[in-house]
């Protein structure tokens, strides 16, 4: 697993918030997402909420990265608006990112420091479907 930077992490904080700056609403979208991915571009995404449900930003800014890139993502962050800041993935989005990318790392805010994990110490017992790669698991 590549070695992810303060830099790294930096940037894509600066990323997402400039795009929920832009696009964020109060209402509707209220959380934005960026990925770093192995070629070096950053992809991102904000919800889409609906009273049926809607993808949360991380799920967008993967899409985004699986729609326009064979890159492999590496390092994920979602920020909050109304000072809320950076955010963990809720339960659905751990799932939906371990099934597609299960070795990526997570950007938290953690005593006060953005520091990026391993998913796996986020999900550490989630469920492999079937025919998928085993999941090296730090526990």
């Amino acid at each position: 697993m590549p070695l992810i930077n303060q830099s790294i992490i930096d940037n894509l904080f600066q990323f997402a918030s400039r795009m929920l700056a832009r696009s964020g609403d109060g209402d509707k979208h209220t959380v934005a997402a960026s990925i770093y991915a192995s070629d070096g571009v950053i992809y991102s995404g904000v919800n889409v909420f609906h009273f049926t449900g809607g993808p949360c930003a991380e799920i967008v800014a993967l899409a985004r990265l699986i729609s326009d890139s064979d890159a492999k993502p590496l390092v994920i962050i979602a920020v909050a608006d109304s000072d809320r800041g950076v955010i963990s993935p809720c339960g659905r989005c751990r799932q939906m990112l371990t099934d597609y990318c299960p070795e990526i790392q997570v950007i938290l805010k953690i005593e006060g420091e953005l520091e990026a994990r391993p998913l796996t110490e986020l999900l550490p017992f989630g469920y492999v479907r079937s025919g998928r790669p085993a999941v090296s698991r730090r526990i």
